[in-house]
């Protein structure tokens, strides 16, 4: 494929092109129009920028996220790509008032998530093997796992700390308290619908809609495909690794099968309070006389459980589970692995103040044999070479469909598969490979559904790839007059109902307000007020938009009422007036009741603190969006 682009690019006609490009670029500034092509971010926060690459990994990490649970469809909308966007915007804010403010993840904090991961843990202990091969599993080093945990615990520093600013006290619960459970006295009056019957719609009225409505009755776009699959699971791979093939790559790999060197410990951490030499020597002060309490005959465990200073240690005695180079403090890690089993550390300086280490257990540096590992080697290599198959089978077709884009009969023949099809399906998606986000995103594109070419090479997932074509497609047209003639009388109809009945009740509130009480209208129209005493805002036995209605008016003066026209859930109208209010009463209230508001509204109150910070962060903060590219994601 890459030699054919070469062959076409070096001949005379693409020379000659290439002349006239030059001529003409050198009358605009060919420099600044490469410039302008080249960029490529989705959003830029002052200096930093959000990557295409950066955006797709969260978005693909959303899909995941969900799971099978959902419309997968819903990621290709632009709104969702405009809320994930903004979402990452706003990460970087945090990340920018991080570095004004000088916040910073402590090293420990990041140690400590990173051991915490249930994933990362034998036994409820962190175990550096199993982190180190679920590394290997998902191709990434120990430092940019950390960078990335970093990262993504960074901008979140400064709403945490915000979020403990919220104030609330006893006469805000209290005043909560008596708006949530307030409860009024409400009487009703439904009224009575317009009959249907009694709307006549003609057909130049249904003509008119039509006209002005013509989107309303689209037919939807849809297309049909042509596709070959390139499925990894199903090709036969043509090896069977031998004995001298695995042992040539046992001894290439063979840091993969080594277990260092670990030590399992305890630490004591006093920390100096300030940065002065008097805090540095106070603390280490403190740190010896630890360390006398434990020569004279005290157990380190208990040492730690009543006097260290690291909260996630100190209740387990101090125990940080077994430990290998490259993990701890440097200065730490120097002592911790010139200690011998059995053996306790004068104090120690690091970043964090002085320690006192007690190495309870080594483990001596081992190696996999050959043969221990000889069957995963020997799964290692078939899977390499199903990867190595699926990427030869996938150039081929992509070679094929290439040269010929009429079809994907030559790219099925080079590979030796079937052109399958597919049944018409929408831009909501179909069945098999019609539901995949990537398919339907391809197969309305411009270049496959417009100008008719097969498309590059779609990952599926699960070593499946597919090659697309547009066999069929059908434009959204619009729909004849006729087929939609009714559908249309009927929404004119509803439409007058609706519009009979609200100006009935805009009539009969409009009396209401100068005077006339509800029983007196119920008595002209024939029909019975109810009555609600005491109802709360969550009553069940009224329709919620008649609740939500009521406790929007303000409280009626004695003798009184407050009136409101309130559109009900079947197109009806009701009259409501509220005769009275309650105030709930806080002293009902346990303290387990107070306790769960006060939280309720020290989050309220803490995030609208913080959403305000994040406003003065996008006022201060220079924010470009190339909503363009944006949405040919």
């Amino acid at each position: 494929m890459l030699q054919a682009l070469r062959e076409k690019t070096s001949g005379l006609i693409a020379k000659i092109v290439l002349g006239a490009l030059i001529f003409v670029f050198s009358f605009f500034g060919i420099e600044s129009y490469f410039q302008a092509q080249n960029q490529t971010w989705l959003a830029k926060v002052g200096k930093n920028e959000i990557s295409q690459d950066q955006f797709n990994e969260r978005l693909n990490r959303e899909r995941q996220r969900m799971g099978d649970q959902g419309d997968m469809s819903i990621f290709e909308r632009p709104e969702t790509k405009r809320a994930i966007l903004r979402q990452m915007v706003d990460e970087e804010l945090w990340r920018a008032a991080n570095e004004k403010y000088g916040i910073k993840l402590p090293d420990k904090v990041l140690r400590d998530t990173i051991a915490a991961v249930p994933q990362f843990q034998t036994d409820g202990k962190f175990d550096p093997n199993a982190y180190k091969s679920i590394l290997v599993a998902i191709r990434k080093t120990a430092d940019q796992y950390e960078s990335d945990t970093r990262r993504e615990m960074d901008w979140r520093l400064l709403p945490i700390q915000l979020n403990s600013l919220g104030v609330v006290t006893p006469r805000d619960i209290d005043a909560y308290v008596k708006l949530r459970d307030q409860t009024r006295d409400l009487r009703q009056l439904t009224l009575t619908k317009p009959a249907a019957a009694d709307v006549k719609i003609d057909d130049a009225a249904i003509e008119a809609y039509y006209k002005q409505n013509s989107a309303q009755f689209m037919t939807q776009e849809l297309v049909s495909l042509d596709y070959i699959e390139i499925d990894g699971a199903a090709l036969k791979l043509d090896i069977a690794p031998d004995e001298a093939t695995l042992r040539a790559r046992y001894e290439k790999e063979k840091a993969r099968f080594v277990t260092p060197e670990q030590r399992l410990a305890s630490h004591i951490l006093v920390q100096a309070k300030g940065s002065d030499a008097d805090a540095q020597k106070k603390a280490l002060a403190k740190a010896q006389e630890l360390a006398a309490q434990i020569k004279s005959g005290k157990s380190f465990a208990d040492v730690a459980k009543q006097s260290s200073e690291d909260i996630g240690s100190k209740a387990q005695g101090g125990d940080l589970g077994w430990l290998e180079k490259g993990v701890t403090d440097p200065a730490f890690e120097q002592v911790l692995f010139a200690l011998k089993k059995g053996e306790i550390s004068d104090p120690i300086l690091s970043g964090e103040g002085y320690h006192l280490i007690d190495v309870r257990d080594v483990r001596e540096q081992k190696e996999k044999s050959f043969d221990e590992v000889k069957e995963e080697l020997g799964k290692d290599l078939l899977e390499s070479e199903r990867e190595r198959r699926v990427s030869e089978e996938t150039g081929k077709a992509i070679d094929a469909a290439q040269a010929d884009v009429t079809s994907l009969g030559a790219a099925a023949k080079a590979i030796g598969a079937t052109v399958q099809k597919t049944e018409l399906f929408s831009r909501q998606g179909g069945a098999g490979i019609a539901a995949n986000p990537a398919v339907l995103k391809a197969a309305f594109s411009d270049a496959v559904r417009v100008e008719g070419v097969n498309s590059d090479a779609i990952d599926l997932g699960g070593d499946k790839k597919v090659l697309i074509r547009v066999s069929e497609h059908k434009i959204a047209e619009a729909k004849p007059l006729d087929s939609v003639r009714e559908e249309i009388r009927t929404k004119l109809v509803a439409d007058a109902v609706a519009k009979q009945a609200k100006e009935q009740a805009d009539a009969l509130l409009a009396r209401l307000n100068k005077g006339e009480t509800l029983d007196q209208l119920a008595t002209e129209l024939k029909l019975k007020a109810s009555e609600s005493k005491a109802t709360g805002r969550h009553a069940a036995n009224l329709d919620s938009a008649l609740v939500a209605a009521a406790f929007k008016l303000p409280r009626p003066a004695e003798g009184k009422p407050q009136y409101t026209a309130v559109a009900l859930a079947d197109g009806a109208y009701a009259l409501v007036a509220v005769d009275a209010v309650q105030d709930g009463d806080p002293t009902k209230v346990d303290e387990a009741g107070r306790t769960a508001v006060r939280s309720q509204l020290q989050n309220e109150v803490s995030l609208g603190g913080v959403l305000q910070f994040v406003d003065s962060l996008r006022k201060e903060i220079p924010i470009e969006i190339a909503d363009e590219r944006l949405t040919t994601q």
